[in-house]
């Protein structure tokens, strides 16, 4: 007898559906999985056995034949477990097929079979669910996150006995309900504040251009300035997410095995901070089945690179055009795939390896070639990627003794939301939410000079030996600051206070 059940698997962010066909016929007793299963798959064969013969249910001694369909597509993970599982005991008989018919299932089981949580399910159960699937079996660990999907019932299942009731009519499994608005409430952005940094208000005023316009940013400073204290509170002025956005963090986290699972929606903005030892792959993305890296983990996010010329430089030169790009592809043996990334990049670093390179407080131990060398670990190319350089002095004693509280970060968040409501409303029909995200095309619409603007961004131009990329950041730029000040036009203010955050080129890079 032939039976079929539907399960899914993942393309990349997407998921798509997997047709599982079982048939079992007399013959050699056999077990034979086909369709490119992987070697979690085919390993399924004796979970299966043994979690049918645990739960009290007959494992028949006849040929099996499991089809995992599309064919030509690589199948990977143990969550076909359970669909698997369903057509052996559907083909011989021991369940009803039409109970299943309508549903997806998935969840790897343990020998005594109960359901272990699996990875990646909510880009498989909207892909279900476009497919006009309305229900899913899985485990009860994945249960609240599948439950994000409006319009999907979701039955959380412990075990393969607790199914099999429920099909039988014995025991009845109720649908997961969760309330969504209360998972996007459910943050924690007052762990830290801006108030808490003393000092540093050019710091602060270039990181609220920064948050306005999702610019990526570079601090330049010696250590103890501040630098990382700054960065860590970066989400706290950041917008907060919508509902779809949240959706497509919460996805990457999901196939990459990251999600809480105290919180099964990313409701806060990401805030990854990688080490510089990090290899290539594990910044970008990879492995032998393609995998989302750091940068698309931080998707919707900022991404924290400390320290950035102790990067590997193929670390950092695999993150260029996935910074321009929005999204990065990786192609390996095992597939390929394509990951969002539309991250906010935080770097900061030292002006030379002791630190201390025009300092005013400590003299600097470094020969001048050892200070080029250090900084020529970042190239060009990547320097013209990142819209502000910051210089971050070091805080004075009168600065940290003082009991005047800064401004808060919900004082700043306050006015990033006013730009990027402006941004919001400006390119609502271009198919772009920040002014980071600027074509040129978009910006020859919405970046226009006047005469005096013009001139004094030539001077610069020519001056400070700017790239057309550079000078491209600092019209976005220019425009972030005008949006703050709710300007509609770009003023020569605008245009002096961006060229500001592009003089350290020519200090220390040049």
């Amino acid at each position: 007898m032939i039976s079929m059940h539907k399960s899914a698997a993942l393309s990349g962010i997407d998921g798509y559906i997997v047709d599982v066909e079982t048939d079992i016929s007399n013959g050699m007793p056999g077990f034979d999985i086909v369709g490119l299963p992987d070697t979690a798959v085919k390993e399924s064969k004796e979970r299966i056995r043994a979690a049918i013969k645990n739960s009290g249910l007959v494992f028949p001694a006849k040929r099996i034949t499991v089809n995992l369909a599309p064919a030509d597509m690589k199948k990977e993970g143990a969550h076909f477990d359970l669909p698997i599982t369903l057509g052996i005991l559907a083909s011989s008989e021991q369940l009803d097929v039409r109970k299943t018919h309508d549903a997806i299932f998935m969840g790897e089981l343990s020998l005594n079979g109960d359901l272990r949580a699996v990875n990646g399910v909510l880009p498989m159960v909207i892909s279900a669910y476009q497919r006009g699937i309305r229900r899913v079996f899985l485990p009860r660990e994945n249960a609240k996150e599948a439950a994000v999907v409006a319009g999907m019932e979701v039955f959380a299942v412990g075990s393969l006995q607790e199914l099999f009731e429920h099909f039988s009519g014995q025991k009845e499994i109720l649908p997961t309900i969760v309330d969504i608005d209360e998972l996007l409430r459910n943050n924690e952005k007052g762990r830290v504040d801006f108030a808490d940094v003393k000092g540093q208000l050019y710091v602060k005023r270039a990181l609220e251009i920064a948050a306005a316009g999702g610019h990526n940013m570079l601090m330049i400073g010696p250590p103890g300035s501040g630098k990382t204290m700054i960065a860590k509170r970066i989400p706290t002025i950041l917008p907060d997410m919508t509902f779809e956005e949240s959706l497509e963090v919460t996805k990457v986290h999901s196939i990459a095995g990251a999600l809480s699972k105290s919180s099964p929606l990313v409701s806060e903005r990401p805030f990854r901070h990688p080490h510089h030892t990090i290899s290539a792959n594990g910044l970008s993305g990879g492995g032998a089945n393609p995998r989302p890296g750091e940068i698309s983990l931080s998707h919707n996010g900022v991404l924290f690179m400390d320290e950035l010329p102790e990067f590997r430089r193929d670390a950092l030169e695999a993150m260029r055009q996935p910074l321009e790009d929005g999204q990065i592809t990786i192609t390996r043996a095992g597939g390929t795939a394509t990951y969002p990334c539309n991250v906010m990049m935080v770097a900061s670093m030292n002006p030379c390896p002791c630190g201390y390179y025009g300092d005013k407080t400590r003299e600097c131990s470094c020969t001048q070639t050892k200070i080029m060398k250090y900084l020529g670990k970042i190239s060009g190319p990547l320097l013209d990627r990142i819209d502000l350089h910051i210089e971050v002095p070091s805080v004075q004693y009168e600065e940290l003794e003082t009991k005047e509280k800064g401004e808060s970060s919900a004082e700043i968040k306050k006015r990033v939301d006013k730009a990027r409501r402006i941004q919001t409303e400006r390119y609502k029909d271009c198919g772009i939410y920040s002014n980071s995200q600027l074509t040129p095309e978009l910006m020859a619409v919405h970046c226009r000079l006047n005469d005096d603007a013009n001139n004094l961004l030539k001077n610069a131009f020519e001056n400070l030996g700017l790239s057309a990329r550079a000078h491209n950041r600092i019209l976005k730029v220019a425009r972030t600051i005008a949006d703050l000040s709710g300007s509609e036009n770009i003023e020569v203010e605008h245009i002096a206070e961006a060229i500001q955050y592009r003089a350290l080129d020519k200090r220390f890079f040049n």
